[in-house]
């Protein structure tokens, strides 16, 4: 099993994994998979099981000007392969996110997760609180 950054070789597989993830039906194509790559600070980093991607998730390391000036990350679009849930291929990219954080010198790793998912228990699973702050967003 490798861990590893995804490349637009990988491309085929991060769509399946995106369309699996999506409750909205809308993934966007090849060439914005190219500029979230190419995007400073973001990397999408994925585990492949038997010469396919298993589970990925994208890492944002943002600049900061409290805390020193120490970056933090959020971890968004986090998936795993409808087939090999519950294989630890999830956990191991979570882990490999905050590692990659960690290594970049943040001082917080954030994510937010719907509620509806019921995906609570996998993060808290891999360190992550949720009752010391509250996750809030406008969408549009």
């Amino acid at each position: 099993m490798t861990l590893r950054q995804l490349t637009l070789d990988d491309w085929p597989d991060a769509e399946t994994l995106y369309w699996e993830l999506t409750m909205s039906g809308a993934v966007a194509g090849r060439d914005m998979f190219e500029a979230v790559l190419a995007h400073k600070g973001t990397r999408v980093l994925g585990r492949f099981h038997e010469g396919k991607l298993a589970a990925m998730a994208t890492l944002h390391v943002l600049p900061n000007m409290t805390y020193g000036g120490r970056p933090y990350a959020l971890i968004e679009n986090v998936v795993a392969r409808a087939e090999t849930r519950g294989q630890g291929h999830g956990k191991a990219v979570m882990h490999y996110c905050i590692a990659q954080a960690r290594e970049q010198n943040c001082y917080k790793v954030m994510l937010l997760t719907g509620q509806r998912r019921n995906a609570r228990g996998f993060y808290e699973a891999v360190g992550f609180e949720a009752d010391e702050k509250w996750g809030m967003m406008i969408r549009f």
